[in-house]
């Protein structure tokens, strides 16, 4: 007689202690994996959103830290008051305060950010839990766990990882309000929500998402407006981030520029910016990913967790349609979706272990092998980011940068075209340097409408002394700068991997 897989038992922990054992294997690995290699320089994802948390982190430590040169604390101290201010230096505060237990240590950054992403996990099982089936929480939480793309980027020093760690608390506790109702998990709901947002204001479309589906699929709208815990869902989810950006736009004036230049609304006739996107968004999950997410929906047999992931789903839709240059540029804008499509892919991934536990019932040996099988794809993808992990050491990167800070005496007036908008040379070589924009940076300021050579180039060098090149691959993509600085500019000082043009004696008059 054959046996049929009851839907709430799990193929892949069939006991309680099973269970235990597989969550510490997962959740363990996946903290491993991303401490492995811990103390290498942030260089190997999107370092200059890295560096750029990396100073400010340095200059809130430096300006109390005992012992530190005074001529480094100046350049650190005035980079840091004269960088952008968008987030609310959260996660740079705690590293900041660690530093002043541990001294300066960039992997402490990297500690964070990984358990912040390991915390989101545990969140993301029990939503799961919830939504689908024990089964289907486990697929999710390993895919979400070891996408190698997950695992390079949630150990980055930046607040994404931490973002959607609150985003997963919102959503689980939204879901159990909508199950259960009461102040408590109300309370919950909204202060994931408004945490979320706080850390990043682009966390709003995925919390108000949650929230609607949680408010419109519990009550009309009618009834929802009656309701005190709604309301309370509502403003604490608002506040924070309220509060920050009132204070940020009309009391610090710090945040008016950082909302320009962000939506282009003629990208959307274009169809490579579509193209662009769904390249972006294959680095995180493959072509094949995207279309079993996708196809994953339609396994889903309750249409409340189904209409959830839509909900989810079209909140990162529009959220695109509005960041339109950056999610297609940036592919760490893409990173919440990393635990939308986990859910998503769960959808066929506990259907496919039913099936498995109804072809191997009443066989011990093939049961066996079929979780061997399931713990080889673990093992064998945590091997492959761990080699690709090892496959560059950015370790002499820090000399590098420090002999050409030293070459310039660390005081110079400088323009460079360097990597990553110069902050490795200033966080390594404690040089500050005005940045000659990059190919890409050039394109989206023809996008804009700014454009010109002769005068970019007057308006940039102004009272510059010295043009450091460092970026060659970027030099020859703009032959004018490379033509202009050798036809008309002596060479001041040259070494490895770096020029400098003396601006201050030109060749002709």
């Amino acid at each position: 007689m054959q046996v049929t897989q009851s839907p709430n038992r799990s193929f892949i922990a069939p006991t309680r202690w099973a269970l235990a054992l597989v969550l510490t294997l997962l959740l363990g690995f996946g903290l491993a994996i991303r401490l492995f290699d811990l103390t290498d320089l942030p260089l190997d994802f999107h370092p200059t959103r890295q560096l750029f948390a990396a100073l400010k982190a340095r200059a809130m430590y430096y300006q109390t830290a005992p012992g530190i040169p005074d001529w480094k604390r100046d350049i650190t101290i005035r980079q840091y008051e004269t960088e952008a201010t968008i987030e609310p230096p959260i996660l740079e505060s705690l590293v900041a305060a660690t530093y002043r237990l541990t001294g300066e240590h960039l992997w402490i950054a990297r500690i964070y950010s990984s358990i912040f992403w390991i915390l989101g996990g545990v969140f993301l099982f029990l939503l799961a839990r919830d939504l689908l089936s024990l089964d289907g929480a486990l697929v999710a939480l390993a895919i979400y766990l070891f996408l190698p793309y997950a695992v390079i980027a949630s150990r980055s020093f930046q607040p994404d990882p931490l973002m959607v760690m609150l985003i997963l608390l919102c959503l689980w506790s939204a879901v159990r309000w909508n199950r259960n109702g009461g102040w408590g998990w109300a309370v919950l709901a909204g202060l994931g929500g408004g945490a979320a947002v706080f850390v990043k204001f682009t966390a709003a479309f995925f919390v108000a998402a949650a929230l609607l589906w949680a408010v419109l699929d519990r009550y009309s709208l009618k009834q929802a407006l009656t309701r005190l815990q709604v309301w309370g869902m509502a403003l604490l989810s608002i506040l924070p981030a309220a509060g920050y950006l009132l204070y940020g736009l009309y009391f610090a004036d710090t945040l008016g520029s950082q909302f320009s230049g962000r939506f282009f609304p003629q990208m959307w006739i274009d169809p490579f910016f579509y193209f662009r996107w769904e390249g972006k968004i294959a680095l995180l999950l493959g072509h094949v990913g995207l279309a079993l997410a996708l196809l994953g929906l339609m396994f889903l047999r309750s249409r409340r967790s189904q209409n959830l992931l839509l909900t989810l789903w079209a909140a990162y839709f529009i959220f695109g349609m509005v960041f339109d240059f950056h999610i297609s540029s940036h592919d760490y804008y893409s990173l919440p979706l990393i635990p939308i499509g986990a859910l998503s892919l769960a959808g066929m991934g506990q259907e496919m272990l039913r099936g498995l536990a109804e072809a191997v019932s009443g066989s011990g040996w093939r049961r066996a092998a079929a979780h061997l099988l399931l713990l080889f794809v673990v093992v064998m993808t945590v091997w492959d980011v761990r080699v690709q992990m090892k496959s560059v050491d950015y370790r002499p990167q820090e000399a590098y940068w420090a002999s050409i800070g030293q070459a310039l005496d660390h005081s110079a007036s400088v323009i460079a075209l360097t990597q990553d908008y110069g902050y490795p040379l200033v966080y390594w070589g404690f040089q500050k340097a005005s940045i000659w924009p990059d190919y890409g940076d050039l394109q989206y300021r023809d996008r804009a409408g700014k454009s010109d050579f002769a005068s970019r180039f007057q308006n940039l060098t102004r009272k510059k002394a010295y043009f450091l090149v460092t970026d060659f691959n970027e030099f020859q993509y703009q032959p004018e700068l490379k033509d202009y600085l050798y036809g008309q500019y002596p060479i001041y000082l040259q070494g490895e991997g770096f020029v400098v043009f003396d601006l201050t004696h030109p060749l002709t008059p």
